[in-house]
């Protein structure tokens, strides 16, 4: 790459962008860009947002770098939050983040970067790697974030930058260290500020009206309240009221039935939480593995969860949609919320899980 490109670094303030900038400056000419998506909100005492502003000051002015800022907030809204409110009142469990990459930071982000500050590229300092038109899975797999970025404009790909791709954690932590930079032991952050357990919860409480409701076990045995089939998910185990004669173990969420606003749960060992094969929609392929020529399903990875170890499946491509069956059966597949295909380390792309049973064995 011309050493004479500009490169926008899209920094948030934390350890990973700012070792991105770090590593990025010692070879090119770099300009930081801070992007503020939530300050509906930012009235929260335990928002981040004023303080990593703070730092992303602090680190360009160590940097000696120009800082360019640009607010989506009213775009965040519109184009994130207001989806994602839908979904859960329909039911499901959206990933917003996963929204988030795709319509603000890798679309509106991005084009603000080529179109108004003529960017030649831009870089993040997400987890993971690229190559031509391609995503590949960070060298620190544990960080590995592609689960997140499965779904981004392709054509983007191969003007993204991911230099924190090819370090390990420890190793980014040691270099923000041994340069002086105060930020070196900063927590990693997930996701927005307010998107965290019960603060997220009161979040959505300011847009969904409570609508309690029963908690039954499978044989319809009644066992608790609820307070909205909306606040809850698939898998979850917690943030509802249980009578205290049943309250001695925990009881996992199976099913939701919309139409009677009925939560039901099982226990941990119920076979119940588990599927082995579901349908998805909204299929995104970064690299499409059918073609023409292959007409029978294709043997893949995935993960159905950030951070889940790659599970063997059958993959069944029906054009707009794909059938997935799992070699092992999975724990509590969520609706609404992402799989993600891949070929050894290559991302392949991903959907939105529509719905999730067992397959009859032959």
């Amino acid at each position: 790459m011309n050493k004479n490109k500009k490169i926008i670094v899209c920094m948030s303030g934390g350890i990973d962008s700012s070792i991105c900038a770090f590593l990025l400056k010692k070879k090119y000419l770099i300009e930081g860009l801070f992007m503020k998506n939530w300050e509906f909100i930012n009235n929260s005492k335990k928002c981040t947002i004023k303080k990593d502003y703070k730092d992303v000051i602090y680190i360009c002015k160590k940097l000696k770098i120009f800082l360019h800022i640009v607010n989506f907030s009213a775009e965040y809204w519109d184009k994130v939050l207001k989806r994602t409110i839908k979904e859960f009142i329909y039911g499901n469990t959206p990933n917003p983040d996963i929204l988030c990459n795709k319509e603000i930071k890798f679309k509106l982000l991005t084009k603000y970067a080529f179109n108004i500050l003529n960017a030649d590229y831009i870089a993040t300092g997400h987890y993971v790697r690229s190559t031509n038109n391609f995503l590949i899975k960070s060298i620190d797999l544990n960080k590995d974030q592609s689960y997140f970025l499965y779904n981004i404009n392709k054509k983007f790909i191969k003007k993204i930058i991911f230099p924190i791709g090819s370090y390990k954690k420890f190793e980014v932590r040691k270099i923000a260290k041994n340069n002086l930079f105060k930020i070196y032991n900063k927590k990693d952050s997930y996701g927005v500020c307010f998107i965290q357990n019960k603060k997220f919860i009161s979040f959505l409480k300011k847009f969904i009206p409570l609508n309690f409701g029963k908690i039954q076990t499978r044989n319809n045995f009644f066992i608790g309240k609820h307070i909205g089939f909306s606040f809850y998910t698939i898998g979850q185990r917690y943030g509802f009221n249980i009578n205290k004669k049943f309250n001695t173990i925990y009881w996992y969420i199976i099913k939701k039935n919309l139409k009677k606003n009925l939560l039901y749960v099982t226990n941990k060992n119920n076979k119940y939480l588990y599927k082995n094969s579901l349908i998805t929609k909204n299929i995104h392929w970064i690299y499409n593995p059918f073609n023409r020529k292959i007409k029978n399903p294709i043997i893949l990875s995935a993960k159905i969860r950030y951070r889940q170890i790659d599970q063997k499946c059958l993959v069944y491509n029906f054009i707009n949609y794909i059938k997935v069956y799992f070699l092992y059966k999975q724990r509590s597949i969520t609706e609404g919320q992402s799989i993600v295909l891949y070929k050894n380390n290559l991302c392949l792309g991903g959907a939105l899980i529509k719905s999730a049973y067992n397959r009859k064995e032959n």
